[in-house]
This record gives structure tokens, C-alpha cells and sequence, in this order.
């Protein structure tokens, strides 16, 4: 088979702004060897193989809808196929009601299995306090049947033994096993809960930073392989695993891999007999990113990597696909019967669906505003979809004729160090506005007086070498195009501990009812370099 990375072109497969993933034109962008699989926030992948197809979930948190669903037949192009639920719960932090968020919270790392023909991804949030199951026999069809039950359990591992029973694997630090009830509705009264590894993270060294967390566990030819990450204070995001001969252990452990702070995920087989790890990297910016790492048996050990580093070349097909499986542009224009939103556009936590339409101007997006909010981040019906790398822009059109004196919309860059460009509405009068929340408060860094409804907005991200910058422009005809405020360094933070977002929004600060339209949204690869 051809290396994967030999050839060191990764086809992003970015379109010219069609309307959907499946058509648009392949686009060739230049990437080093060692990229990841997908240059976009998929964190906590947990991946499960059924015949010859992969099926991988990740963690988008307070985004809806959540936990989303890849597939693939090779490992390396992904593409998004579904969701497990539409809305995890209706309160008002995962609402964005009564100056609660959800913001770094939601729902967090997933575990996916097949068992007995039904698709299991399971996870947990601090929002709500509970654990979630979903079960599907079509993870692209659904419907997924959806059990919760309290408590949370941290970073939890669904497991089914050969005898019957079921399980999850939890925790920080110290590792337990607690047995679940038959049917999955909850924690088994009388059942199995122990600790089965204590202080996990010990085997990596005395420098105990991040306890162990993220649990995979995984049965192999009669032996039990755990898998779970740590941060030595001082070091990197490490990589553990655990072996033991029976369930309840004792467990050995060792460490993994320890490079280039790559960690957190499982082991998945592939059907002619080889094996991978697909693991994360936090990547700044652009969020935590997926990597494939090849692995080889000794002693019963799986070893991950080459001499214990990420090799240069792997021995998989090159990509064809790219971040194209995850992002799409949109012309917002649906022929009958086809879905309402691409499936890589999420909400900004729940959305109000009597305040958004494709149908209320055919052709467009319309966000009308339901009340009055003081700024970004607490608006609601804020569309979101993934920023990617190494550079990315996204163009969108915007009608501003009916917006409401204190009225903003537009075009942002989404995370707590937010920037966005935008209409504003006052006094009877528009103008353009560029903000950046690189420090607190956030703050008008430009502002120029608009004379016609529509305009046109850019925005353009670069990851290359870690730069993490933003640059905002905008054209009147859509062909003239005139940058406006300064780049914004984008910090990946954890009060939202996700990768920045491409986000269109509207929000009011005086009076709701203001009605915006967007329309031909367009994503690509390729960026307008600074002379």
C-alpha cells in the first residue's frame, strides 16, 4: 500500500463555496510529514471497526448537535455521518438562559462500541451531572435510543464481557470498574465498583501533573488493555497502557508513548491483522487534532510508534478526502427533502428554532433576534463549524436592511479570545465593526460608516508554525475585497477548551425582532498572505 505521508500532500479537498461537501472541487494544499489525519478540533476519538468500516466519536461539548459520528474505510478520510442526539438535555446552562452557559462543559470524551449489531457511544457531563447512552442499529439513520442516569462518571469506558455483564471503566487518578445494570439504565445496585488500577499516572513517574484519565479498555485475545493518558508535571501529555489477565486485574502498566505530546484515544485492528492507536495532539489554536500511530506487538505489549516517536510515513493510502468529510460551504438554498443544515454546522449550545429559517426567504439564512443580550458570546442561534489547517478562510454574504437600532451580525471567529466582523446598528445608521477579545472587555478595534444593506465579510485563519492568526476584510461587491482592524491572536483557553470556530450570528443589545439574512457561505484553504 502507498505511505500515507511519503508523498507528503494532503488533499484538503477544499471547494470553491458549492453548496455541499460531496461536490466540491478538490483543492491540493502542501502539508509537512507527520500532519495529523484531520487538521480540525476531533478530540477524545474513541474509534470501534464493524467489517471493513471505521467508526469514530469526539467531543464537541456544548455544541448542538453533539457527539458526533465519523465513518471511514481506511483510517485516513473521515466523514461525518451523523449525530447522537440533537440536544443532550434542556437546561438553562446547555440553553445559554438566565446568564448560564455551557461553555468547556457539556459533553465530554465518548466510548464507542458494537455489540450484538447495535452501535453503544456513551458519555458524560458536568453540566447535568449524568452519564448518556445512545444506541442505534444505523449510526447514519438513527434513531438512537438515549438512557442517562446520575452520576457522571469521569472519562468512562463502555465494556461488555464475554460472560454477559456490563461496565464502565472511570475516573482520575485512581482507575475503577463499576458494574451497570443489564439494560444500561444506570449503575447496578450491589455490582462490581472498585478501584482496579490505583494512581494510574505513577507509572509515567513521580511527577505526577494531570492524574490519569481517558479510558479505553479493550479486550484482546483473552487479555484486558487498558488505555489511558497523564501530564508529568514539567513533561508532555504521555501515553499509558495497562494489561492484566483478568478484569478486575491485577494490572501492569507501562508507558506508551511519549512524543510530541500525542495522547488520549484507543487501539483499533484492521481487518487484514494490523494495528493502530488513534491518539490527540493539542495543537494550539485550531484545537486538538487526531493522529494515527501504527503499532506493533512484543510480549504481549502493543508499542506505539517507531522507537518510540510518531513516524514519518505510515503504510496507508494518501488522503483524498481531508477536513472536506468535516467542514462544508452552504448556499443555504434546499431542494425538497434534502436536510435543513449540512452536518458540519453545530449550534452554539441549544438553539431556538422559532428564531432561525432556511424557508422564511428561501435561499438564506435568517437569525431574528428573541431578546436583548450584552454581547457575543451570550447570543443565541450562533452557527458554528470547525476552523482547520495549516490556513482556512470562510466568505459569507450578509443583508443587513432589517436590522434593529443595537443590532450586531456577522462573521466571527468563535472562542472566549473571540474576534469577529460585522454589522452594527445605531442611531438610524449601520456601520462595519471589527472586535477582538484578546484582553478584557472585549473592544471596537475599527469602525467604518456602511451605506448599503448588503455586504460581504472574510475571514482568514493561520495555523502554520503555531501562528494562531485571524484577519478580517470586507467587500461591497463581492470582488474588491478591504481588510479592517488588525489580526487577532487567537488563544486556545480552557473556560472553553475547544478549537476556534468559524460562527455566523446576530445578537441584539436594545430592542429584539431584528431580522438578518446570510447567504453563500464559502469555505477554502487558501488565504490572502500579508505583503
Amino acid at each position: 500500500m502507498r505511505s500515507r505521508f511519503a508523498a507528503v500532500v494532503l488533499s484538503l479537498g477544499l471547494g470553491s463555496g458549492v453548496a455541499g461537501p460531496s461536490t466540491a472541487p478538490a483543492q491540493e494544499v502542501r502539508a509537512r510529514a507527520g500532519d495529523p489525519i484531520l487538521w480540525a478540533d476531533v478530540p477524545d476519538p474513541a474509534v470501534v471497526r464493524v467489517a471493513d468500516a471505521y467508526y469514530m466519536s469526539s467531543t464537541t461539548m456544548h455544541m448542538s448537535p453533539g457527539l458526533p459520528i465519523m465513518k471511514s474505510h481506511d483510517l485516513v478520510d473521515w466523514r461525518l455521518v451523523g449525530y447522537a442526539y440533537d440536544v443532550l438535555d434542556d437546561d438553562d446552562a446547555l440553553a445559554l438562559r438566565n446568564g448560564k452557559s455551557a461553555y468547556g462543559r457539556g459533553s465530554w470524551a465518548s466510548s464507542l462500541r458494537f455489540h450484538e449489531g447495535v452501535f453503544h457511544v456513551t458519555t458524560s457531563s458536568g453540566t447535568t451531572g449524568k452519564t448518556y447512552v445512545y444506541r442505534t442499529k444505523d449510526p447514519e439513520k438513527g434513531p438512537w435510543e438515549k438512557t442517562s442516569f446520575r452520576p457522571a462518571l469521569h472519562d468512562q469506558s463502555l465494556f461488555f464481557e464475554d460472560d454477559g455483564l456490563v461496565y464502565m471503566v472511570h475516573g482520575g487518578g485512581d482507575i475503577r470498574l463499576t458494574e451497570l445494570n443489564p439494560d444500561l439504565s444506570g449503575i447496578k445496585p450491589g455490582g462490581m465498583d472498585q478501584v482496579i488500577v490505583p494512581n494510574a499516572a505513577a507509572v509515567a513517574g513521580p511527577n505526577i501533573g494531570l492524574p490519569a484519565e481517558g479510558s479505553q479498555l479493550r479486550k484482546i485475545d483473552g487479555r484486558y488493555y487498558l488505555s489511558n493518558i497523564t501530564w508529568p508535571r514539567g513533561g508532555m501529555r504521555t501515553q499509558l497502557i495497562f494489561r492484566a489477565d483478568r478484569l478486575t486485574g491485577p494490572y501492569e502498566g507501562r508507558v506508551a508513548l511519549q512524543d510530541r505530546g500525542v495522547a488520549q484515544g484507543g487501539l483499533i485492528d484492521t481487518p487484514e491483522g494490523g494495528w493502530y492507536a488513534m491518539l490527540f495532539q493539542d495543537h494550539g489554536a485550531v484545537g486538538r487534532v487526531p493522529f494515527l500511530v501504527p503499532v506493533k506487538w512484543e510480549d504481549g505489549w502493543p508499542v506505539m510508534g517507531v522507537e518510540g516517536k510518531l513516524p514519518a510515513t505510515l503504510d496507508l493510502p494518501p488522503s483524498t478526502l481531508g477536513v472536506r468529510g468535516v467542514v462544508a460551504s452552504d448556499d443555504f438554498d434546499r431542494a425538497p427533502g434534502e436536510p435543513a443544515l449540512p452536518l458540519a454546522w453545530q449550534w452554539n449550545h441549544n438553539p431556538e428554532d422559532e428564531h432561525w429559517s432556511l424557508t422564511a426567504r428561501p435561499g438564506f439564512l435568517r437569525l431574528t433576534t428573541g431578546r436583548v443580550d450584552a454581547d457575543f458570546l451570550a447570543a443565541r442561534n450562533t452557527l458554528t463549524q470547525r476552523t482547520f489547517g495549516p490556513t482556512c478562510s470562510a466568505t459569507v454574504a450578509l443583508d443587513a436592511a432589517h436590522m434593529k437600532d443595537g443590532d450586531v451580525a456577522g462573521l466571527a471567529t468563535l472562542q472566549k479570545r473571540y474576534g469577529f466582523i460585522g454589522v452594527k446598528a445605531a442611531e438610524g445608521a449601520k456601520s462595519l465593526v471589527t472586535v477582538s477579545a484578546e484582553s478584557d472587555p472585549p473592544r471596537e478595534v475599527e469602525v467604518v460608516p456602511l451605506t448599503q444593506d448588503t455586504v460581504f465579510l472574510r475571514l482568514e485563519c493561520d495555523f502554520r508554525g503555531r501562528a494562531d492568526t485571524a484577519r478580517f476584510a470586507y467587500s461591497l461587491d463581492g470582488e474588491s475585497w478591504s481588510d479592517i482592524g488588525r489580526p487577532l491572536r487567537m488563544t486556545y483557553t480552557l473556560p472553553h477548551f475547544m478549537g476556534y470556530r468559524f460562527a455566523l450570528f446576530h445578537f441584539a443589545t436594545s430592542t429584539p425582532g431584528g431580522v438578518v439574512d446570510f447567504d453563500d457561505f464559502r469555505i477554502g484553504g487558501r488565504i490572502h498572505d500579508p505583503k
